[in-house]
């Protein structure tokens, strides 16, 4: 049994204020179903978004920018030039980089487009579920095995579980270390490593899959936090904050008996509301490795 990290929650507690006090712009390069539910889950965690797509603005907004997010879930012929730019850009700038390989696995064309982001940028950290980290595994020669994506979806055999957690932790420490960036992986229990350490979150809800963009949100959440602390640090407050945010937004609907729409409504309220104290209170942090 793993043991709570107390020294790293309340490490990275604290990082929620002085993201609060700096407020850094945030540029967001997302996909189109979930752009509203993400800029309004940056303003709630105390970020500013910026929502610009357009290929001809790109390097404008990333020299403006403190961070900037890449999420291929609409891999639209014109986004993918956008996407290749600040891809680019942000190496050039040395500008924080989140990147969301959405479905990677699932067509030749995101995984192309995957393989062509991460080798033209630096990224912070590349968050996905376990399938699209398996993918990418598969991709950059770190592991043979084929992914079982399914869409948008983890596959059923992939989805992180306590009893499978070392040996996906191990695979995620070797995918960070051959790409020399952070990996967050979400799930019933997430995990994150920047190629030495590995960390697992046990927090969160299920019903969280049962909206569309939880998994968006905490992308352009990493995002804001990675412009005010270290790629690993970003990774685990981000992760944090969403899912203790998870747990407290279904509380309310399991109290009121409503649903989904409720709970989208109150994850975003959750993560206004959060703070250092129900970070210390609440996070179920492990160190694994």
């Amino acid at each position: 049994m793993y043991k709570k990290d107390y020294e790293m929650i309340e490490r990275s507690a604290k990082i929620i204020d002085k993201l609060r006090s700096e407020c850094p712009l945030t540029h967001c390069i997302t996909n189109y179903v979930t752009i509203n539910d993400c800029a309004n889950a940056v303003l709630a965690i105390g970020g500013s978004p910026a929502m610009a797509n357009e290929e001809p603005e790109i390097e404008d907004f990333v020299n403006i920018a403190d961070a900037t997010v890449i999420n291929m879930g609409t891999l639209l012929a014109d986004q993918i030039e956008a996407m290749q730019k600040a891809a680019i850009h942000t190496k050039k700038t040395d500008t924080p980089l989140v990147i969301d390989p959405v479905a990677v696995g699932v067509s030749k064309l995101r995984n192309d487009a995957t393989v062509d982001l991460i080798n033209k940028s630096n990224p912070y950290i590349i968050r996905g579920n376990m399938s699209e980290i398996k993918a990418i595994a598969k991709l950059f020669d770190v592991d043979e095995n084929d992914s079982k994506a399914k869409g948008v979806d983890v596959s059923d055999e992939d989805i992180i579980k306590l009893e499978n957690l070392e040996n996906n932790a191990e695979l995620i420490k070797d995918v960070a270390s051959k790409l020399n960036t952070t990996i967050n992986v979400s799930g019933p229990v997430d995990i994150i490593s920047d190629g030495e350490n590995v960390y697992a979150i046990d927090n969160g809800e299920p019903i969280m899959s049962k909206i569309t963009g939880s998994g968006c949100m905490l992308t352009c959440v990493l995002g804001a936090f990675s412009s005010v602390s270290s790629p690993l640090e970003a990774s685990i407050i981000g992760s944090m904050s969403m899912a203790i945010a998870g747990e407290l937004a279904y509380n309310k609907v399991q109290i009121n008996n409503l649903g989904s729409g409720s709970f989208r409504t109150f994850l975003i309220d959750e993560l206004y509301n959060m703070n250092e104290e129900k970070i210390n209170r609440y996070a179920k942090l492990y160190k694994v490795i």
